[in-house]
């Protein structure tokens, strides 16, 4: 399932989980943004994996970029109607997300635009437990991985219909093909304990 070498660590309430939002929680819309709530459809299992997650896990973020609100295709009120409906999804299966982190900034030079720290370091002043070395990141690009690289984060790529990416790869620690798949294995570990 990705690199070999790479042991899941066990998880406790100590850790922090950081997921992308699109192509990792929904599915992504090809070259297009998901505009509102209409057009918003899980990934597998998604809320059934963030509520397995949620009992391993101390604290789960969303960092998401969002670039098509500051282009004129959505409002923001689009995206946090968007936000409220996943997350009442999200909560009928015993999942919890604490914070929803969003950039809608169009320059890629932006403090909050991943691969950029910005939303990170929000997390982290919002929530002093956050410990990046305790911390994984979860995304579909590349983006994502640089992200959490660049805050000392493990990571785990979800292809999500991407052509895969040639491994090993300084930036992937781990590749699993979705959430839920991630969330078993994980359990698998914890129950192994």
């Amino acid at each position: 399932m990705g690199q070999d070498n790479f042991i899941l660590p066990k998880i406790n309430k100590e850790w922090s989980l950081f997921l992308d939002r699109d192509g990792v929680i929904n599915i992504e819309k090809e070259d297009d943004y998901v505009r509102n709530s209409s057009e918003f459809r899980f990934c597998f299992n998604a809320p059934k994996a963030i509520g397995q997650l949620t009992a391993m896990f101390g604290r789960i973020f969303i960092v998401t970029n969002q670039r098509g609100v500051s282009k004129g295709l959505m409002t923001e009120n689009d995206l946090i109607e968007i936000h409220q409906g996943m997350l009442k999804e999200i909560q009928m299966e015993g999942g919890s997300i604490d914070r929803i982190y969003y950039c809608i900034d169009l320059e890629s030079t932006s403090p909050n635009r991943k691969p950029n720290p910005g939303m990170g370091l929000q997390a982290v002043a919002d929530f002093p437990a956050v410990d990046f070395n305790k911390s994984i990141m979860v995304g579909n690009a590349m983006s994502d991985m640089e992200f959490g690289k660049n805050l000392h984060m493990l990571t785990i790529f979800i292809p999500s219909g991407k052509p895969m990416l040639a491994l090993p790869n300084s930036l992937i620690d781990a590749v699993f093909p979705d959430l839920f798949s991630l969330a078993k294995a994980l359990q698998k570990k914890k129950d192994a304990q």
